[in-house]
């Protein structure tokens, strides 16, 4: 079950971690989506990849379609290694639903909403607070080791 805590900090330093100013930009969601590919097979997490990549181009998607101004991309793996955490910036302090209060059923009438439902059907943990003048959302994914590489956690 997914664990949900807006607030809470990395346990440990990043093993490592890639940060992306992105500009606001329609092309920026796709950017985002290849240099997380480059980052995940340049440290051999091939196993997340696909989950990875949904999650972080629904966020930033949003930051897009939401913020006025430009946006930031982390990318980091935390917690000894053993989870990938993907954070986004942006300019709007607006926390959506459902990283406002917690998972909820979208609106089947609704044109659009479901994005961030994904986060939170498929990440590990997951959260969004209020940072400076605009606000971060994340989400971590549980990787272990498997022979040769990695696979996601179940």
């Amino acid at each position: 079950m997914a664990t949900v805590s807006p607030t809470e900090p990395p346990t440990s330093a990043p093993a490592w971690s890639y940060t992306l100013h992105l500009p606001r930009d329609p092309r920026s969601p796709r950017v985002a989506r290849g240099t997380l590919r480059s980052v995940l097979v340049a440290h051999d997490l091939p196993a997340v990849l696909d989950t990875a990549e949904l999650l972080t181009s629904e966020l930033v998607t949003n930051a897009y379609r939401h913020s006025a101004g430009s946006f930031l991309l982390r990318v980091a793996e935390v917690g000894g290694g053993r989870r990938l955490r993907v954070g986004v910036w942006d300019t709007d302090p607006y926390l959506p639903a459902p990283f406002d209060a917690g998972p909820r059923t979208p609106d089947a009438e609704a044109d659009g909403g479901r994005g961030l439902f994904l986060v939170c059907h498929y990440a590990y943990a997951w959260g969004g607070h209020p940072v400076g003048d605009g606000k971060l959302l994340w989400f971590e994914l549980t990787a272990r080791p498997s022979g040769g590489g990695w696979a996601v956690a179940a």
